[in-house]
């Protein structure tokens, strides 16, 4: 098949709802940073499939460990019987997890974890109030949507769970209060204060999820004493701290969760996109009590617990272990930051730069002074990165994202960066077409 027939086939039977196009890429093979599309075209990719492929593409001990269970085993349900597969990958993540005396509950996708944590904060604590950040993103199923402080149109058509507040994330740079960064006192820790004052019963409240490091609002890092203060002021209270960890763990950051950085240890952490290696898996990991707070079959699917799976996500926790790519990942994102930081200071278009280990926002504004979003020119930059031969795609509108695989090679990193760099050149000097806004959706 052609691509251009293989994309007008696409739009015949999936909705929008289902997905957005950056660049027009029918992927047929990929081996670690490089994906080949169906006309023998090779890309770097600066995307690793949405932060999922952490140890790379087709990481030949995950394809090992895939091929090995599906020849013995592929499925036996967890929810009734037992296999060794899931319980190693458990015992696995309670050993690298931060939160001590955890259980984990495993399941499909970061949405279902998500709505899981919902389930067990709301059970263990006997509240029903959840608080949320503006520019957050959970997923995609009724719980996690509801709590997303990102996309709210869905929820307008649909309908959302009840008991929901929502509070302003520590933006630096582009701070909610108009305050400067290193001068602000944090505003954002005092507003939490005021909202439980005015509007929400504190002692009413079953947990705030939270971001790291949000995510899809555009790599927002915030202060670095930001979370140890409000975890002071949600144990005051019984508050859970639900972290998620989707996009973040594993490595990504540097650490093997991003929370680490912070100082503050969490009462649940959810974790997702990378654990299986390009295969669908998520996990919740939480303190036992609150673990043991839901009845059988509360939080579970037949499918969850897949030997294959758990196989797949064993191989890259062993990946990141025995390549060291926590230390990689904040060598190669040390080095990136320098190399983007410079970019920023020869091209007016890169407003900020942003990010810790591999998980890294390039914020493309029209104004410096003003930080106006460059919507127009974020999607004009992703479309000249795919004709230069780079995947790249942008969050919240204009804020490139830059999460290459933590293996991927330095050369490749480089040469990555250079064809970024001419994207970005060749659309300050007005050499991509409007037409192309018509084809790069985005997100």
């Amino acid at each position: 098949m052609k691509k251009e027939e293989i994309i007008f086939r696409y739009s015949k039977v999936f909705p929008k709802a289902a997905r957005v196009t950056y660049a027009p890429i029918v992927g047929v093979k990929a081996k670690n940073a490089k994906v080949w599309d169906i006309e023998g075209r090779e890309y770097i990719d600066f995307l690793s499939d949405a932060a999922v492929q952490n140890v790379g593409h087709n990481n030949e001990r995950v394809v090992r460990a895939i091929k090995e269970q599906a020849d013995e085993l592929i499925h036996f349900t967890f929810i009734y019987g037992y296999t060794v597969e899931p319980l190693l990958l458990a015992e696995k993540l309670v050993k690298i997890s931060p939160i001590e005396n955890s259980k984990v509950v495993l399941g499909l996708s970061g949405s279902d974890a998500n709505d899981g944590a919902i389930k067990f904060a709301r059970a263990y604590t006997k509240r029903r109030t959840i608080l949320s950040y503006l520019g957050s993103y959970y997923g995609a199923t009724y719980g996690a949507m509801s709590i997303t402080g990102l996309d709210f149109e869905t929820r307008a058509l649909v309908g959302e769970l009840s008991d929901v507040h929502y509070i302003p994330y520590p933006d630096c740079y582009r701070c909610p209060f108009g305050q400067e960064k290193g001068k602000c006192h944090l505003k954002c820790i005092s507003y939490l204060e005021y909202k439980f004052e005015k509007e929400v019963y504190a002692d009413g409240v079953a947990a705030l999820f939270a971001e790291p490091i949000q995510g899809d609002a555009g790599m927002i890092v915030p202060p670095d004493d930001y979370f140890k203060k409000l975890k002071k002021i949600l144990d005051e209270h019984g508050i859970l701290l639900v972290v998620d960890e989707v996009q973040s763990g594993l490595g990504r950051t540097g650490k093997w969760f991003a929370i680490e950085h912070f100082g503050v240890v969490p009462d649940i952490i959810t974790l997702a996109k990378p654990l299986g290696g390009g295969l669908p898996i998520s996990a919740i990991i939480g303190k036992e009590e609150i673990m043991e707070s839901l009845p059988p079959l509360g939080h579970t699917f037949t499918l969850s617990g897949s030997p294959v799976v758990s196989r797949a996500a064993l191989a890259v926790i062993e990946e990141i272990e025995e390549k060291n790519l926590l230390k990689r990942a904040e060598k190669l994102g040390d080095y990136t930051m320098k190399r983007l930081k410079k970019m920023q200071e020869e091209h007016e278009l890169i407003g900020d730069v942003r990010g810790k280990g591999l998980m890294i926002g390039v914020d493309l504004v029209k104004d410096r002074e003003t930080k106006e979003r460059a919507f127009d020119e974020a999607k004009k930059v992703v479309w000249r990165a795919y004709e230069l031969g780079l995947v790249l795609a942008f969050l919240h509108g204009n804020v490139l994202r830059i999460q290459p695989p933590l293996t991927i090679e330095k050369e490749l990193l480089d040469e990555g960066l250079d064809r970024l760099e001419q994207a970005i050149a060749d659309v300050e000097e007005g050499k991509v077409d409007d037409k192309v806004l018509k084809i790069v959706q985005g997100w």
